[in-house]
């Protein structure tokens, strides 16, 4: 692809106005190879998502998919990518013991990551714990959940937040967290 000056600001915006620069009727890996070369250039390595991912924000705007393309490209990618074992199924949080448990494990992967000056593989937990407290953040808001439910899925929110700012103090926060008197009786089933 020629240079192009492009105009957007943030990645979605830069990968929407690269399909529409390349006027094409459908999209299938040739068109997803060059948003994330753009992509690269513009916000590095870092910024490239998964081929599907992108294919998905685009048929949101209208584009019609060569999914066959598109599948195999994304299995490639997958392939591939180094951390995509180490993050699959890492979140879970229907129950406080998943969120402990997950929590958890994207520590030790944080700690592994640190200990190796990974920054990639940091900026990946950091991405999946953001994840974990936006969806639980959304349950406990959805109004068709029991109030129970979403009163569970808060407090999650509030563990991710807590990791997220302080994760070496997590634990004991955590701890003190459960054994206080309003965690107790919000949740004494639990």
């Amino acid at each position: 692809m020629e240079k192009h000056e492009w105009k957007a600001r943030t990645k979605r915006d830069l990968m929407i106005e690269v399909w529409e620069h390349l006027d094409c009727e459908s999209v299938g890996a040739t068109e997803l190879e060059t948003i994330e070369t753009v992509v690269r250039e513009r916000f590095g390595e870092g910024a490239v998502e998964a081929p599907a991912a992108v294919a998905r924000l685009l048929a949101d705007e209208g584009a019609e998919l060569r999914h066959a393309e598109v599948l195999d490209l994304d299995t490639r990618y997958r392939e591939t990518d180094p951390y995509e074992a180490m993050f699959k199924n890492i979140l879970k949080f229907s129950t406080f013991a998943q969120a402990v448990a997950s929590i958890r494990n994207l520590e030790n992967l944080r700690k592994q990551f640190a200990r190796k000056k990974d920054d990639e593989g940091l900026r990946r937990v950091q991405e999946i714990a953001l994840k974990g407290k936006k969806r639980a953040q959304m349950i406990a808001r959805n109004r068709n959940v029991d109030e129970r439910k979403r009163a569970e899925k808060a407090e999650i929110a509030e563990w991710f937040t807590v990791w997220l700012k302080q994760p070496e103090i997590f634990n004991d926060w955590l701890e003190l967290r459960q054994r206080s008197k309003d965690f107790r009786e919000r949740f004494k089933e639990v």
